[in-house]
Formats: C-alpha cells, structure tokens, sequence
C-alpha cells in the first residue's frame, strides 16, 4: 500500500467518522422529536376520548361514534370503535398531510417510539387509540435527507479534494523513492532536484549528500582496489624478477665453480708441475707466481660463489646451508662467534623460494651486523612450529637508530621485506630483546609449502 493510498484513506476515514457523527446527533434529535410529538398527540387523545367516555348515556358507542365522526382524524393517531358485539363501527380516515408519501420503513423504524394501544371501556363498546407516527416520521425524513445528500456530496468533494492534496504532497516521495531505485541499481550520480516542502527538501539535501559521499567511497575504493592490483602486479613482477636473477646466478656460480674452477685447478697443476720439474730458476720463479696467482684466483673465486647463490642450499638444505654461511663468517672475521640454534624437522617441505629467501635474510642480517653495527657475537636461531618456519638473528652491535626506517639506504631490507611479503609472510627489525645481546633482532616467518610429490 503506497503512502498516498494510505493518507488518502485516513483522512476519508476521519471524515466518514466526523459526517457518521453528525447525521447520528440529528437523527437523535429527530427521534426526540418525533417521540415526542407522538406522545403528547396520543395522550391528548388518550384523556379526551376517556373522559367523553364517562358521560352518561344510553348508547355511548353510538354517542362516541357521532363524536368522532365530527371530529375527524386526531393528528398521529389511529382510532378505531367496537360495539359490544365487537363490531367496528367507527376507524379513523387516512390522514390527508402528505398523502400517498412516507418515510422509508427503516427511517420509521429508527425515529419512531414505540407506544402501546390504549383502550377506552364504554358502556356498550371500546375504543382503542393507537399512536401512528408515520406523518412525523415523514416530516423527520423530508428534514433528514436534504442533510444526508449534502453530507454524502460534501464527503465526496473533500475526498477529491484530499486526494489531490496528498498527491501533490507526496510527489515528491515517489521522486526520492525513485532516485533510491537508481542508486541501488549503480547508478551513482543521481542527483534530487530541489523538491517543494519543507521535509521533502530536507530529504533530497540529504539524499544527495548521501549519493556524493557514497561516490567518494566507491571512488576511494576503486582507487584502493587500482593501488592493490598495481601493488600485486609489481610484487608478482618482483618476484619474477627475483627468480630470474637467482636463475642467472645459480648459472654463473655453477660455470664458475665447474668450468672456471676446473681450468684454475688445472692452471696452477700445470704451473707446480713446471716450477718441480724444470731446473732453469728463471723458469721455476715464473711458474711459482702462476700457481700463487691461480690459487688466491680460486680463493677468490670460491669467496664469490656463496654470494652469488648458496650452493650447499641445494645440495644439503636450508640448516646446513645456514651452517655453512656461519663457518665461512667466522673464518673472513677474525674473533666473530656465530652461535647457532637450528631445528628444522626433517619432513619439512620448504618452497626452493623460501628456502632462499631465509637464507638471503640470514645473509643480509649478518652482513649488516657486522659492516654497520660492528657486532662481535651473533646468535642464529631456526624453528619450525604449526606449518610456519621462522629464522631470528640477534647480535651485540650498536643496535639500529630511532629513524632508521626514514633514512636513505637500506635497499637491501627493503628487497628483503618486499620478497617475504611476496611470499606470504613476515618481517621485522627491531632492537635486541636478549640481556646478554644488544643490538639489533632480525625475525622473518614464512609459511611451510605443501608436500609435492616426488
């Protein structure tokens, strides 16, 4: 039901009740009226006739009957006279006021008392006397509908009337219930023109309030989404890049390590085979310098390979690979101690890209310990628990500054924080919480790949 239909028949209602009320009062009135009318006439009647009756006379029913036949109708009763038989001898004429009309017989009913017969004993008959409010009854109904018809027509132009009002009152709700349609249906630059009414206009103002703010989050959003494809685009990008990168050295430090590192192994073979064998020592000196030069050559080149990619990480796993890291730290750091805690269950499934990316956090963490906090003691730790892995390293050194985060730098944190989000984890850097280390704690997490099959 629409809110026009239901002001529509409030307010039809109310005036159906207020018309009901009034046409009630007026036949109330008409029936006091009427009764009494009807009565004063039938007792008038009543104590006339009666005392009539009382005369002496010999032939009182023929006496009363002269009587009445002189006096005609008594106005709003109806008499009629008996002789002892009883025989009628005597009924009243119709009454010639408004005759051949009367009042509809539920109007009669409504308005018209209800009066007993009276009876008059004669000598030699009886007179009954019965009150007939049909003329009152009609002279009510002749005042009565004049008022009904106009309140009926009254009725029907006030309701005209209101319906067009609380149309026009309404249009504007139908607007605003409209424009709600649009929006729900997404089309968000609705807008409400200024509507007539004080609450009307109030509601479009808000309405349209509502609609711009509305746009502005969806906009916002929008936005938001953008940033975040953007966002996983470059971080899928990273990651490709990443993998690619580790591709390329994983090449370079295998050619080095299997061709590179066979030809200076067979270089300085070849330069002692010449410095034993030969006598000349201007042979002997030359040959000497090759094979010192091809040794700190393979020196050199074993250093690289590690920082290229972790061989062992391949071949052994993430724990020795982490132990390999720590032996090499402390044989290029004199007086350095890297204390390790690494408990890695043997069923773990670790992803080849988090494996490496613990190892290069491991790395990173380590290098920047020593080359910028100047740490003496680091502690290592590895732990697996509820299918995630998490590596901490803590050291001694000068700990990290209050802004170090807003400072220039750092790139290598930063690729390092960027490729564990990639993965699915988590990074942090913060001060050392251990007593008896200060400096700096490095923690990353990342989750336990699923088991593949073999």
């Amino acid at each position: 039901m629409t809110l026009r239909l239901k002001l529509h028949l409030v307010v039809a209602l109310l005036t159906l009740l207020f018309v009901a009320v009034v046409l009630g009062v007026q036949v109330r009135t008409m029936r006091d009226s009427v009764r009494e009318e009807v009565l004063a006439a039938n007792r008038v009647a009543t104590q006339m006739l009666g005392r009539l009756a009382l005369l002496p006379a010999a032939q009182a029913a023929v006496s009363m009957r002269t009587f009445l036949d002189g006096i005609g109708r008594i106005r709003s009763n109806d008499i009629v006279l008996y002789d002892s038989t009883p025989r009628e001898l005597y009924r009243s004429p119709p009454s010639p006021y408004k005759a051949g009309r009367d009042a509809p017989g539920w109007f009669t009913a409504l308005v018209a008392p209800q009066i007993a017969p009276q009876t008059v004993e004669l000598a030699d008959g009886r007179l009954v006397i019965r009150a007939n409010p049909s003329r009152a009854a009609l002279d009510a109904w002749d005042d009565f509908w004049p008022l009904a018809a106009s309140a009926l027509a009254l009725l029907v132009l006030l309701n005209l009337l209101v319906g067009w009002l609380v149309g026009r009152t309404v249009r504007p709700f139908g607007q605003i219930v409209q424009a709600l349609g649009e929006v729900e249906a997404g089309r968000f630059d609705t807008a409400l023109p200024a509507l007539p009414g004080r609450e009307a206009r109030t509601i479009g103002a808000a309405f349209n309030r509502m609609v711009g703010v509305l746009r502005q989050h969806i906009e916002t959003e929008k936005r938001a989404l953008r940033a975040e494809l953007d966002l996983q685009g470059s971080r899928e990008l990273t990651r490709w890049i990443d993998h690619h990168v580790e591709q390329e050295r994983r090449t370079i430090a295998r050619e080095l390590h299997d061709e590179l590192g066979q030809s200076v192994t067979g270089m300085r073979s070849m330069a002692l085979a010449i410095a034993q064998r030969s006598t000349d020592g201007a042979v002997q000196e030359p040959a000497r310098l090759i094979a010192q030069e091809a040794s700190r050559l393979y020196d050199a080149m074993h250093g690289l390979i590690p920082r290229l990619t972790p061989l062992a990480l391949d071949r052994f796993g993430l724990a020795d690979a982490l132990a390999d890291l720590a032996e090499r730290t402390r044989r290029a750091h004199e007086g350095v101690t890297v204390e390790l805690d690494l408990r890695l269950d043997e069923g773990a499934m670790l992803c080849s890209d988090g494996a490496l990316a613990l190892y290069r956090a491991a790395q990173e963490g380590i290098t920047n310990a020593l080359r910028h906090g100047n740490a003496r003691a680091l502690r290592l730790v590895l732990r697996q628990d509820a299918g995630r892995v998490q590596l901490t390293l803590t050291d001694d050194g000068r700990g990290l500054a209050p802004d170090w985060s807003d400072r220039p730098g750092h790139h290598g944190l930063r690729w390092l924080a960027e490729r564990v989000q990639a993965l699915h984890g988590r990074f942090a850097l913060t001060p050392a919480s251990s007593t008896s280390l200060q400096g700096a704690r490095l923690w990353v997490e990342l989750p336990l790949a699923p088991e593949r099959a073999p």
